[in-house]
């Protein structure tokens, strides 16, 4: 693919304006915190201080270790992860035909909504992809008409799921 036709990874449709991920190399302590925060990130005053005693290594070694992986976006995000339905809330899958000239814009209002858990751009007319999570049916119904008359994207699917698949996806960085 030529440049102009590449497709966007959902990082970078997501964190678009951001510096993408750079491949560099992780030594042993770089791999030991990403593997211990995936999913037992501590929930304390002092989370930092908590994973450098369990990991054997020192508290400011940990902050400046992770705050490097997020510099060069190897970290997109620390922060829970909810059901939605479970605490109320709503969520649903959107596909939306946006044309090759107005995806930047799209994208860029898209992301403006803190409800947006994922945003990428596929193959095939229906181009960009995202999940939205809001506290209503009514509230999702409301965003997507402004994400409508922000943009001018008029075909915008959404489509709630009707069962749930929750696949936990954790590296392992042995």
């Amino acid at each position: 693919m030529s440049p102009a036709t590449k497709r966007k990874t959902p990082h970078e449709a997501k964190n678009s304006g951001r510096r993408a991920a750079k491949k560099i190399p992780l030594d042993r302590k770089d791999r030991l915190i990403l593997n211990e925060i995936q999913r037992n990130f501590p929930i304390t005053h002092r989370p930092f201080l908590a994973l450098a005693r369990k990991l054997k290594l020192r508290e400011k070694e940990i902050v400046e270790r992770v705050q490097k992986l997020k510099d060069v976006g190897i970290i997109r995000r620390i922060g829970a992860s909810f059901s939605a339905r479970a605490v109320g809330f709503t969520s649903t899958l959107c596909a939306a035909r946006v044309p090759g000239k107005k995806i930047e814009k799209f994208v860029a209002v898209v992301n403006t909504y803190p409800g947006v858990t994922h945003n990428y751009e596929r193959e095939g007319d229906y181009n960009i992809w995202f999940t939205l999570i809001a506290p209503s049916r009514k509230k999702i119904d409301q965003i997507l008409g402004e994400i409508s008359r922000k943009t001018g994207v008029k075909e915008i699917l959404d489509l709630p799921a009707s069962k749930t698949f929750k696949i936990a996806v954790d590296f392992s960085f042995e």
